[in-house]
């Protein structure tokens, strides 16, 4: 079934722009307030209440820092109060359950999270679950939460001025091209433009061109070579062969690749047909050179936020270098809790920071030596090992198939594994070349040799890749947004 949000977006976002694009600046964010909200509860008509409810919260305690100005321990109290909200939201509706899953499994213990208890008492009208088993995840609630969050950080810093406009701050908390995944737009990204922006053609056609190139990615790639992985997933991991274990890892490594850069594209472009440049979140990371370099590639704008609010308030690497790796295991471990609420994220987090570590105390000067190849390799092969860990259900399940992977199935290829490859051998070939690049150094190449071709070319591409992607979602089955469960 085609997303709804995807649906919104092709059915209604014609009419957004066209609204906006006319109507005077000062009525502006109430189109974009209006139109974020409208976003939302399509596909999340309770939460959008928990998304308003962190918007008003952070908004008055950056009203308030404004009036204490001179009050340091009122400033902080704000503060205080906007981090315990935003970090309480998500300690409620995304890790409540896994906390007390944690705790019953370590104890032999069977308590009850109090928040469905609640939920149960109020006969299941509280939007904390909308079952009795488990509470139930608000779209993008990790998005809003740190945006929202950057705000009143930043604001007590000093390093923003605050917004005194609710309607404009309440716009920037609810921008719906990247609302539900990203990327993440702190408030200095946009300050400037909320209070005044520039809506033209000019705009409005790179931005076409940069959403239809995420929404080829996202329809494209990432739907079709993603089936490949969701057939693999749900076999036996005991008994598939070596061959089958790749091909399945290597299709989600290039799926999560393609959804999550293709709706970060998608996202840059509708916030540029508004008047907004949103930051870049993705610069081919699967061909970094080193496992630190590949996360200054992948999920930028998520990199950025934990650098600036959790690795430098932690002293960063000023301490030395014991403090320096304990800061660096803090924020991966944050990182992997960040991507969902399992001991797989929080593996998958530490996982990925004990190679940069690594990397930090002396790998990395012996890859500096190595070929440029070589290094993309083994950079691209710790990848593959961490969405082991990233999209399998349980740490026993990653462990079956990462053994599945070097044989513990048995055969190391089969049948299965010869006719899915060459069945999929075309967009695997696609994948590989995308992401090393190839199409935007061909776009680069054509441009720079003849403009008015590039122009005239650029059109066509444009028209066709809409019409290509639309027949796609007509008859798509498959078609999951994998960010939007964070």
């Amino acid at each position: 079934m085609v997303f709804s949000e995807l649906t919104f977006l092709y059915f209604f976002f014609p009419t957004v722009i066209l609204l906006h694009f006319f109507a005077g600046p000062k009525l502006r964010n109430l189109i974009i307030f209006l139109t974020g909200i409208l976003f939302y509860a399509w596909g999340e008509p309770f939460y959008v209440v928990i998304m308003l409810f962190s918007t008003l919260i952070d908004y008055t305690a950056g009203r308030l820092m404004a009036k204490y100005d001179d009050d340091n321990k009122k400033r902080k109290a704000c503060l205080i109060v906007s981090i315990c909200m935003n970090v309480g939201l998500l300690a409620v509706f995304k890790y409540s359950d896994f906390i007390f899953d944690s705790v019953n499994a370590l104890t032999g213990l069977k308590l009850s999270n109090p928040v469905l208890l609640v939920n149960k008492a109020l006969n299941g009208i509280a939007p904390f679950g909308l079952s009795e088993k488990r509470v139930d995840l608000p779209i993008g609630i990790s998005f809003f939460t740190f945006q929202s969050m950057s705000y009143t950080i930043d604001l007590y810093l000093r390093n923003i001025s605050v917004q005194k406009s609710f309607l404009n701050f309440s716009s920037y908390v609810s921008l719906f091209p990247q609302i539900v995944a990203g990327p993440i737009v702190r408030y200095e990204h946009v300050a400037g433009e909320l209070e005044k922006r520039t809506v033209n053609l000019t705009k409005i056609n790179s931005g076409i061109g940069m959403f239809i190139k995420g929404l080829a990615k996202k329809v494209i790639l990432a739907n079709n070579i993603g089936a490949v992985w969701t057939e693999i997933k749900a076999m036996d991991y005991g008994n598939i062969s070596a061959a089958t274990a790749w091909i399945g890892i290597l299709a989600f490594t290039f799926q999560i690749y393609f959804d999550f850069s293709g709706y970060s594209d998608m996202a840059i472009g509708l916030g540029r047909m508004l008047g907004f440049e949103f930051p870049i979140n993705f610069d081919h990371p699967y061909i970094s050179k080193s496992v630190s370099e590949f996360w200054r590639r992948w999920h930028i704008t998520l990199g950025s936020w934990f650098r600036s609010y959790v690795y430098i308030p932690l002293g960063g690497n000023r301490g030395g270098t014991l403090k320096t790796l304990r800061n660096l295991l803090i924020v991966w471990a944050l990182t992997g809790l960040w991507h969902g609420a399992s001991w797989n994220f929080v593996l998958w987090g530490l996982y990925f920071g004990l190679l940069i570590i690594i990397e930090r105390i002396g790998f990395g000067k012996v890859l500096e030596k190595l070929p440029s190849g070589v290094r993309i390799v083994y950079t691209f092969l710790a990848a593959v090992f961490g969405w082991v860990l990233f999209d399998t259900d349980t740490l026993a399940d990653a462990g079956r198939f990462i053994a599945a992977m070097f044989g513990g199935g048995g055969a190391a290829i089969d049948s299965f594994a010869k006719y899915t490859l060459v069945s999929n051998s075309v967009i695997f070939t696609l994948c590989i070349l995308i992401s090393g690049g190839l199409g935007d150094a061909l776009i680069k190449h054509v441009t720079e040799k003849n403009k008015r071709f590039a122009a005239v070319a650029a059109s066509v591409i444009k028209v066709g890749g809409l019409i290509l992607c639309t027949s796609y979602l007509v008859g798509a089955t498959y078609n999951p947004f994998l960010y939007f469960r964070f």
